[in-house]
């Protein structure tokens, strides 16, 4: 029984690193920015598009969106 729980727990971090490992990774330099936030409609400032390939929304609604899924 104790090696099914360790598979289990094994198995379980190994997910949990992977999901992690995805999340912090950061988009290719060649991604486009969009113009516009996907959550609220602001434009985004040219340089947040720089400074972040890829990015889908603004300052206020990306930090809101981690606030709720930290």
């Amino acid at each position: 029984m104790a090696d099914v729980l360790e598979q289990a727990a094994e198995a379980e971090e190994n997910r949990r690193q992977g999901l992690l490992a995805r999340r912090q990774r950061p988009a290719p330099a060649y991604s486009i920015s969009a113009t516009h936030c996907e959550k609220c409609g602001e434009a985004i400032p040219p340089a947040r598009r720089l400074a972040v390939p890829g990015c889908e929304c603004c300052d206020e609604c990306q930090s809101l969106l981690e606030r709720v899924n930290a």
